[in-house]
C-alpha cells in the first residue's frame, strides 16, 4: 500500500511541477508527431520507460553465453556448415559445473547457442538430422539443452537461446531449404512428425516459405520442451546468403511472444548490441534511443554502433522514441569457441571485475561468453577467474556503507520501487553516515520503471575537511550508474543533478569499498636495459577492449625490489622509476595495505643496445623479421620461411662477453615454429663457426613460456649463432620472439 501511495504522490507532483507533459502516457515506444516542438520531444523522451520483461532482464545484470558445438572440435570460429556431426566428439558433459561456476560468479542467466551459423542443433530436433542426434555422444541420444534446462532450475539460473537465423547447413546442402526459393504458402506450426508429438497443442498459422517455416519449427520445439525461455537472441551476422532469403521476424516474433511471454528478444526491439565485441563501454549509454521507423514492426536488423544513440542532438532527429537497452557482450577467452589451454588466452579476474563495473555500472547487462572444452566443463583457469569475479562483486556490494545513514528514506532503502522525485529548485540529495566511512564506489539507480532516464549529468561531493570536495562526476544514471574514485573518508556526501530531461527520480544510493589487490607484476626491459615494473596487463589479443583495468582496480599499491637475489620485503628498494638491470636477477613484489601480493622474478642477460644482425637463413616476411628476434620486446618475433633445417640466426653482440646461459623465448601467436633442439655456435671473426652447445626443449606447444638453457662451460665471444635443428610438430620454419644470453 505504502508504495502504491508513492507512486501516486510522485505521479500528481510530476503532473503540477511540468503542466503539459501530465498528458504523456509513459510507454516503451512514443512517436514523435510532426511538428513536435524540441522541449515537447523531450517531455516525450523522459516517458519512455522498459516494459516489465526488459526490466527484469536489466535486473539480470551479470549473464553467461555459451558458445559449444563442431567449432569447439575443429578449432574454428565459423563453420562452414558440411561439417561430419561425428566431429562433434563429446565424451562427457557436466552442465551442472557449468551453472555451479555461473553461479559463484554472480550471473543470474545463461544464454546456450543452441545453433550457431553451421546448422549444428544441440537439442534432439524433429526437423533436421544435423545436429547432436548424429554424433557419438550418447550414442546420438544426447540433448545439451535438455541438461543445460535441468541445471539451471538446480542452480537457480534463468535460461535463454541463441538460435542462429544463419544456416550454412541449409545453405550448402543439396536439399537444403535457406534460399531455395520455394513459395510463401500458409502453413501450420508446428509441422506434425510422425511418433514425436507435441505435449503442448498450441498451433499456429503463418504465410511462410521453407526455411522460415523450418525455423518457426524449431523454434517451437526449444519453447515449448525445455522450460521457461527468458531471452532469445538473434544476431544479424550473414557468413553466407543464398536465394534472396529473407526472414519472416515479425512471424517469429508472434510465436515467440504467445509460448514465451517472460523472454525479451535480442537484436530487435528489447534488447540491442552494445556496437562491440571486446568489453568495450560508451561514457555515456542512454537506453532511450531514436528510430526512423516504427521498432514494433520494422523487419530488419538495426546495428546500434554509433558513438552517440540518445543525446538531446539525437533525439530532436527521430521518429520514435523506444527504450531499448545494451547488452555488452564478450568473451572470456580469445575467440567465442574453445581452441586450447596454452594458445588461447583467458581474460583476468582485474579484467572481467572492470567490464562488470564498466557494463552493469553504465545502464547495460553484461553478456560474458564462456566456452565449454572438449571434456564438456569450463576449463580450471576459466572457473579460477569467474569465482574470484563473484567474491569481488560480492565482497564489494553487498555491504552497503550507507546502511544506517540518515537521508531521503526512499533513496536508502534498498527498494527499487519508491524513489525521491527531485524538483528544479533543489535537485540534490544529502546523506549523513553514522560515523567516518571510507568509501570509493558509489552506486546510483534512478526509477526508470516509471519515471525513465531523465539524469543527464550528475556529480558526488564528499565532505572532506568541513567543506565539499568533489569527488566524481557523470553524465547518466538510468537503471545503474557505478562511480569510481580513488577511496576517501567522509562521513556525509552529496549528489548533484546538474542537468536532467524534467524532474529525475532517484531510486537508490549506497556507498561501497573495493579492496584493492596487491597486483601480479611484470617486467619490460628495453634495449638500453632499463627495466620497468608494472602490474601484468595480459595482452589479450582478441579484440581488446582498450581500457585499462589495472588502473581502474589496482591503486594505493606500492612495489619493492631487490638485485641481489633475496626475497624483496616493504623494507627493500622501494620502485618508483625504471631500474638498469644487466647481468642479474631482479625480484620484485607489490604491496597493499600491509597486504603482500605474489613475487615475480626475471634473470636478465646482457644489454642490447650495440646488438647487429650478421645473418640470418631467411625471413618470412617484414612483419617476422630477424631484427625481432632481439628487440627487447616480446609482443614481435622473427619466423623464417619454411624449408630444411637447420635454420640459423648469427648476431654480433657489440663486444666480448663470457657467456654461461641462453634464454629462448617462444613467440604465442600461433603454435608454428617452436625450436625444440638446436646448436649454439660462436665464431672469432664472425664468418667460421663452431659449434659449442647442442640444446633441447621439450613440451614447448603446451607450455610456451621462456627456456634457459646453461652451457656446459661458459664461452667467452663477441659473436655468436644459433641454429634451429628441430621444430615441434615437424614444422619447417622457426620462430623466436627474444633471445636473450647470460
Amino acid at each position: 500500500m505504502q508504495k502504491i501511495i508513492l507512486f501516486l504522490a510522485g505521479i500528481l507532483l510530476l503532473s503540477c511541477q511540468t503542466g503539459s507533459q501530465s498528458s504523456i502516457t509513459p510507454q516503451s515506444t512514443i512517436k514523435i508527431e510532426e511538428g513536435d516542438s524540441k522541449e515537447v520531444i523531450i517531455e516525450k523522451a523522459a516517458h519512455v520507460v522498459p516494459t516489465k520483461n526488459q526490466l527484469d532482464a536489466l535486473r539480470n545484470e551479470f549473464i553467461a553465453f555459451i558458445h559449444f558445438g563442431p567449432n569447439t572440435f575443429t578449432r574454428k570460429e565459423w563453420g562452414d556448415g558440411m561439417e561430419d556431426p561425428a566431429v562433434f566428439d563429446l565424451k562427457t558433459l557436466d552442465t551442472d559445473q557449468w551453472c555451479q561456476t555461473m553461479k559463484a560468479a554472480g550471473m543470474k542467466m545463461v544464454i546456450l547457442t543452441v545453433k550457431h551459423h553451421d546448422g549444428f542443433v544441440l537439442w534432439q530436433s524433429r526437423y533436421t538430422d544435423h545436429g547432436i542426434m548424429s554424433s557419438g555422444f550418447l550414442d546420438g541420444k544426447g540433448d545439451i539443452l535438455k541438461d543445460l534446462s535441468e541445471s539451471c532450475k538446480k542452480y537457480g539460473l534463468k535460461l535463454g537461446v541463441y538460435l542462429s537465423p544463419a544456416d550454412l547447413y541449409q545453405i550448402e546442402h543439396p536439399d537444403g531449404l535457406y534460399g531455395n526459393l520455394s513459395e510463401y504458402t500458409r502453413r501450420t506450426i508446428p509441422r506434425e512428425v510422425p511418433d514425436r508429438p507435441f505435449e503442448n497443442k498450441t498451433t499456429f498459422e503463418f504465410e511462410v516459405d521453407d526455411y522460415n517455416e523450418y525455423f518457426l519449427n524449431q523454434l517451437f520445439e526449444i519453447l515449448t520442451e525445455y522450460g521457461e525461455i527468458h531471452e532469445v537472441w538473434f544476431d544479424g551476422a550473414h557468413p553466407k546468403t543464398k536465394g534472396g532469403q529473407t526472414y519472416n521476424y515479425l512471424a517469429w516474433k508472434e510465436l515467440i511472444r504467445t509460448l514465451a511471454p517472460k523472454a525479451v528478444i535480442f537484436g530487435r526491439e528489447d534488447i540491442r548490441w552494445c556496437g562491440n565485441e571486446s568489453g568495450a563501454t560508451r561514457s555515456t549509454e542512454w537506453n532511450v534511443i531514436t528510430y526512423p521507423e516504427d521498432p514494433h514492426t520494422t523487419t530488419h536488423f538495426v546495428d546500434m554502433t554509433d558513438a552517440d544513440l540518445g543525446s538531446r542532438e539525437k533525439l530532436y532527429e527521430a521518429k520514435y522514441l523506444h527504450y531499448q537497452q545494451a547488452e555488452t557482450n564478450t568473451s572470456i577467452r580469445e575467440g567465442w569457441f574453445y581452441r586450447d589451454d596454452t594458445h588461447q588466452k583467458v581474460r583476468s579476474a582485474d579484467d572481467v571485475f572492470d567490464i562488470y563495473e564498466r557494463s552493469v555500472g553504465g545502464n547495460s547487462t553484461f553478456l560474458l561468453n564462456i566456452p565449454p572444452n572438449r571434456e564438456g566443463t569450463f576449463s580450471p583457469r576459466d572457473v579460477e577467474v569467474l569465482e574470484e569475479v563473484g567474491k569481488r562483486i560480492r565482497e564489494t556490494y553487498e555491504v552497503n556503507l550507507l546502511q544506517d545513514a540518515k537521508g531521503p528514506k526512499q533513496a536508502l532503502d534498498g527498494d527499487p520501487d519508491t524513489y525521491l522525485l527531485l524538483s528544479k529548485n533543489k535537485r540534490e540529495i544529502v546523506v549523513t553516515l553514522p560515523a567516518p566511512a571510507t568509501i570509493n564506489r558509489l552506486m546510483l539507480q534512478e526509477a526508470i520503471a516509471t519515471h525513465s532516464e531523465r539524469v543527464e549529468q550528475h556529480a558526488v561531493d564528499a565532505w572532506i575537511d568541513n567543506q565539499w570536495k568533489e569527488i566524481a562526476t557523470a553524465t547518466n544514471i538510468g537503471y545503474k550508474r557505478i562511480l569510481r574514485f580513488p577511496e576517501v573518508t567522509t562521513n556525509k556526501l552529496r549528489l548533484r543533478v546538474l542537468a536532467s530531461r524534467l524532474d529525475p527520480a532517484i531510486s537508490h544510493i549506497s556507498a561501497h569499498y573495493y579492496r584493492t589487490r596487491p597486483p601480479q607484476l611484470a617486467f619490460t626491459r628495453d634495449k638500453e636495459g632499463m627495466v620497468s615494473i608494472a602490474p601484468l596487463q595480459t595482452e589479450f589479443n582478441w579484440n581488446p577492449h582498450g581500457e585499462n583495468a589495472a588502473g581502474n582496480l589496482n591503486t594505493g599499491y606500492e612495489i619493492f625490489y631487490t638485485l641481489d637475489g633475496s626475497e624483496p620485503t616493504q623494507n627493500s628498494q622501494r620502485y618508483e622509476n625504471p631500474v638498469k638491470v644487466e647481468n642479474n636477477i631482479l625480484k620484485a613484489v607489490s604491496f597493499n595495505n600491509d597486504v603482500q601480493g605474489p613475487v615475480y622474478s626475471e634473470a636478465f642477460g646482457i644489454v642490447k643496445k650495440d646488438w647487429v644482425l650478421l645473418g640470418v637463413n631467411s625471413q618470412r616476411s617484414d612483419r617476422t623479421a630477424a631484427l625481432h628476434a632481439f628487440d627487447a620486446n616480446r609482443r614481435t618475433y622473427w619466423q623464417s620461411q619454411e624449408g630444411a633445417m637447420p635454420h640459423f640466426i648469427a648476431i654480433d653482440l657489440g663486444k666480448e662477453y663470457e657467456l654461461k646461459a641462453m634464454v629462448y623465448t617462444p613467440q604465442t601467436f600461433h603454435g608454428d615454429g617452436m625450436m625444440t633442439k638446436g646448436n649454439v655456435q660462436v665464431s672469432a671473426d664472425g664468418k667460421n663457426w663452431k659449434t659449442v652447445e647442442t640444446f633441447e626443449f621439450g613440451n614447448l606447444i603446451n607450455d610456451p613460456t621462456p627456456r634457459t638453457y646453461q652451457f656446459a662451460n661458459p664461452v667467452t665471444t663477441r659473436y655468436i649463432r644459433v641454429q634451429a635443428t628441430g621444430i615441434a610438430g615437424d614444422g619447417k620454419s622457426v620462430a623466436i620472439a627474444e633471445l636473450d644470453f647470460l
